[in-house]
């Protein structure tokens, strides 16, 4: 077992614990980081049994499935926040998820595989058309951004309709990914299909109802955890010091997205880049083109203000973000220094997240 694996059985434990101090009232700071530990191991359980089904069920339903279930940790503390009205904390962790995945996550896999590799290659042409969906979600961020600071006395119903509208289109567009990837231009992405089967050691076929049952648990625990989570979120971080902006920006991402976090650093330590690369880009992709826009819709039926109306402050660090990232990796080639500017870009906007003072007008 690696120790990796090790490490995610072990805060299995803090399920029960953050159970037990919700109930017995240890406090919302406990509360709070117990249930942020206890999401980790859960994310990773739903991406294995979501891996597992997938050899099952075959390549195009499986990666149908995977890119589904890709950010499903995320989206379930995104809704539960939603629902509970915290409009401003799941518009800053769809800001995060974009940069953290870009910056942090892409970086750190450059910096390490560097490391180790010296340079390493992956597919140039996944990387530009990657580029291109990220521009588009960057324009479908900056349309109603632009049109309140451009537009006197412009009502939220407005504002809303028009995300509502944009919503609908990135969806098609996010499905029309799937279509390119998965069916008309496979042979791009064939090179990280096979890394991902050569990261697989032969074994028998897995039990898909054994699976299914694993994700059903995960996915119903990750919805509790993150109903205790987000319960004490404004309380906890107050008495951290922190404010909701850094909190959705930095803190709610990389509780979401650990699992993943780590899946792509490992494997470019084994000098497969093109499966890291597509799981940092990949993610931060679907949060743009999937993710947000189901949040849209979701916050229409909700009946909360939820839009594509974004803070100038995060809309810059998205931009600075995908600039950078689309940059760096449309050679194909990295290397440990690039992925050290990738890092300092995060560390940077890090930073500026945690001093910037504005929480009430976010949103």
């Amino acid at each position: 077992m690696s120790g990796k694996n090790i490490v995610f059985l072990v805060l299995l434990l803090f399920i029960p614990i953050s159970l037990a101090a919700h109930f017995l009232e240890w406090g919302e700071l406990i509360v709070f980081i117990t249930a942020g530990l206890a999401i980790l191991p859960l994310a990773a359980w739903m991406g294995t049994a979501t891996e597992e089904i997938a050899v099952v069920v075959g390549p195009s339903l499986g990666g149908l499935l995977n890119a589904t279930f890709g950010n499903a940790t995320e989206l379930i503390i995104a809704l539960v926040a939603l629902k509970g009205g915290l409009v401003e904390v799941v518009k800053a962790s769809i800001t995060g998820s974009i940069i953290g995945n870009l910056l942090l996550v892409m970086g750190l896999s450059m910096l390490l595989g560097g490391l180790r590799h010296k340079e390493q290659t992956f597919q140039p042409i996944v990387a530009r058309v990657n580029a291109s969906s990220m521009n588009l979600a960057v324009i479908a961020i900056l349309l109603p951004t632009a049109m309140k600071f451009s537009s006197q006395g412009i009502g939220e119903q407005t504002l809303q309709h028009l995300s509502v509208a944009v919503a609908v289109v990135l969806i098609l567009v996010y499905a029309l990914t799937l279509l390119f990837s998965m069916k008309t231009h496979s042979y791009l992405y064939d090179v990280g299909v096979a890394e991902i089967e050569g990261e697989q050691i032969p074994h028998s076929k897995p039990n898909i109802w054994l699976w299914s049952g694993v994700l059903l648990v995960c996915t119903l625990l990750v919805a509790i955890e993150s109903e205790l989570l987000v319960d004490t979120l404004e309380v906890a971080t107050s008495q951290l010091g922190l404010t909701a902006l850094f909190t959705g920006v930095i803190l709610v991402p990389i509780i979401g997205n650990a699992a993943e976090h780590a899946t792509a650093v490992t494997v470019a330590m084994k000098d497969k880049m093109d499966l890291s690369v597509s799981v940092a880009v990949g993610s931060s992709m679907q949060i743009a083109l999937f993710v947000a826009p189901v949040l849209v819709i979701a916050g229409w039926v909700f009946g909360q203000p939820m839009d594509l109306n974004f803070h100038p402050f995060e809309l810059v660090a998205v931009v600075v973000s995908v600039l950078i990232a689309n940059s760096i990796s449309s050679d194909g080639k990295s290397n440990w220094l690039e992925g050290t500017l990738l890092l300092a870009a995060y560390t940077v906007l890090g930073f500026a997240f945690y001093f910037h003072p504005v929480i009430d007008s976010l949103g």
